[in-house]
């Protein structure tokens, strides 16, 4: 299976020589336009983007994740330590045939079979 998730994450306050003490961080210095940033627009790069968005009138941060080769998609009925209550979403476990991956403070977008003629069974 292809599963996509929303992972959140608080946002990370970057400072620089320019900036005095108090200075708002806004969206501009958080997320430069990628062509004044790298030179570049950001289809030709491979690189991990997060997204500033708002939640509950606070600046945080979000990137989409895919992950291929899922076998099983299983949530914590508890909270686990990664989770953070000021964040949406919570710890989604992925089971794949090399073992199991953790992704901390996402949501579930979409579950999707690559080959969903492979697991249903007909009879002649």
């Amino acid at each position: 299976m292809r599963v996509h998730v929303r992972q959140y994450k608080h946002e990370e306050v970057q400072f620089d020589d320019n900036r005095t003490t108090g200075e708002s961080q806004t969206e501009d210095t958080v997320n430069p336009d990628a062509e004044d940033y790298f030179g570049t627009e950001m289809d030709e790069l491979s690189v991990e983007t997060w997204d500033t968005v708002e939640h509950e009138g606070d600046p945080i941060q979000r990137r989409t994740v895919t992950v291929e080769g899922v076998t099983a998609v299983s949530v914590p009925k508890e909270p686990t330590d990664e989770d953070d209550p000021d964040l949406p979403g919570q710890t989604i476990q992925f089971r794949m045939d090399g073992g199991v991956e953790h992704v901390a403070q996402a949501e579930i977008v979409e579950v999707q079979d690559e080959n969903p003629q492979a697991t249903i069974d007909e009879e002649p």
